[in-house]
């Protein structure tokens, strides 16, 4: 995935998900796909004005076709978390 538009350093890259299937619903779509890091993902995208079924219909096959980066900005950025050592107890 490329884009004209380098993310700005206080954004993290979370994810980045192919779509494979795009399901409508009631106000929008649900989007399935499997992530670069092979985990699988669902994205879920209401719409706040009412679409006719041919817009829903090339909507959905746009959505089909695409790939999402998902960035995030945090107060404090990701900290790893460390596994806690059972066999080390307090005495």
């Amino acid at each position: 995935m490329t884009t004209a538009n380098q993310p700005d350093q206080d954004y993290v890259n979370v994810a980045e998900v192919e779509i494979d299937a795009v399901h409508p619903g009631r106000s929008g779509f649900t989007l399935l796909g499997r992530g670069r890091d092979r985990a699988d993902y669902r994205l879920e995208m209401e719409l706040e004005m009412p679409v006719d079924q041919r817009t829903r219909t090339v909507l959905a096959e746009l959505l089909a076709q695409s790939e999402w980066r998902i960035l995030r900005r945090a107060p404090q950025p990701f900290r790893p978390k460390r596994p806690t050592d059972a066999s080390r107890s307090v005495k």
